[in-house]
């Protein structure tokens, strides 16, 4: 027999006599191409990232075919029947799904989507049938996530408005989405223990069976979110896809005609020299411009209006003369002072006494 070929990517090429490489090694290779991708902190678009995408693709579909022919699992058989060693297998559509969503490929994205649900529902059916936990089956692709029907389910939802039945199905939906989540932390925090144990080889065969079925539990409530969320986007790409073919037309502005020049003169004799010339411009008096402005209301003086103007002028003096009376009768000995000191003054000074200006 031939040596085998060593190598970490799946897309080298083998010798065509080289064993073929075997399916437990196969899923290992996958699995380990996606937690390496899921955990990474390089951009999911860049190139290596992508190849790496690509390659766990390509094993994980190898090892689908595989499971295909040697015919693993049968819809006649229960889930004690199944050998531990195989349980594992289990996972491929998950972890399938799971890995064509890390592609991003924004011309082929409805695809991308669809084809990942299409995994999800086939390990979620395969979990249902097996009866490996209790949840409710998403309906299937052809009910609500295609984008004709997307962008209508979104135009009657808007316009509609929700009932109270509505309203209770939101609260149980939301209420599914928290035990969800916890039950997806609990078995997080179990399968932590258990991984050492199984990678190590030491793990004995009930302990290396519970690992695969909680792996298989996680993986459930993972498939169960991802499916929501594909819906959602492609409810979402099918309006957007209607909003390409039908552009939405902007409101044409009011074409204004341009203001002709003319020429602001102090009086009407000046109006007649500028607008003597050759070719003339159209002229006009302060005056004019003045008066064409009062009749549209556009003349606030220094930025008030007139009106306001003369009613606060009005509010001045009648604070002012307010302010007198109020000192009047409250006796203020120096208003009263004063008062009495000018009419002393003006009994011994005539009128326009002490004004000398231009008397040469």
């Amino acid at each position: 027999m031939a040596e085998r070929k060593n190598s970490n990517d799946a897309g080298e090429q083998t010798h065509p006599d080289a064993e073929p490489p075997k399916l437990s090694d196969l899923l290992d290779r996958g699995w380990k191409i996606f937690e390496e991708v899921d955990s990474t902190n390089e951009p999911l678009g860049s190139n290596s990232i992508q190849v790496r995408v690509k390659r766990g693709v390509d094993v994980l579909e190898e090892a689908s075919r595989m499971v295909a022919q040697l015919d693993l699992f049968s819809r006649n058989e229960e889930l004690e029947e199944i050998a531990t060693a195989d349980l594992k297998y289990l996972l491929l559509p998950a972890l399938l799904g799971a890995l064509i969503m890390k592609q991003t490929s924004r011309d082929k994205r409805l695809e991308i989507v669809q084809t990942a649900r299409d995994y999800f529902m086939d390990f979620l059916r395969r979990c249902r049938e097996y009866n490996i936990s209790q949840f409710k089956l998403p309906n299937p692709t052809n009910a609500n996530t295609s984008p004709d029907n997307a962008s209508e389910n979104g135009n009657s939802e808007a316009k509609s408005v929700p009932c109270s039945s509505d309203l209770v199905s939101m609260g149980a939906q939301r209420q599914a989405k928290i035990e969800r989540y916890r039950q997806k932390k609990l078995l997080e925090a179990r399968l932590s223990d258990m991984r050492r144990a199984v990678d190590s080889g030491q793990a004995d065969d009930e302990v290396s069976r519970d690992f695969y079925l909680l792996n298989v539990q996680r993986w459930i409530t993972v498939c169960l979110e991802e499916i929501e969320s594909i819906d959602q986007e492609v409810e979402i790409l099918g309006k957007m896809d209607v909003l390409r073919q039908c552009p939405v037309k902007q409101p044409t502005r009011p074409s204004h005609h341009p203001i002709k020049p003319f020429i602001l003169t102090k009086d009407a004799v000046q109006a007649q020299v500028f607008g003597a010339g050759y070719p003339s411009l159209p002229t006009m008096t302060v005056d004019d411009w003045y008066e064409q402005h009062r009749k549209h209301g556009a003349l606030p003086d220094q930025g008030i209006p007139r009106k306001v103007a003369a009613k606060e002028d009005t509010d001045v003096q009648e604070m002012e003369e307010e302010e007198k009376e109020k000192k009047a009768e409250n006796d203020d000995e120096e208003s009263l002072l004063k008062a009495r000191n000018w009419d002393d003054w003006k009994d011994t000074h005539r009128k326009g006494y002490g004004n000398r200006q231009n008397m040469g």
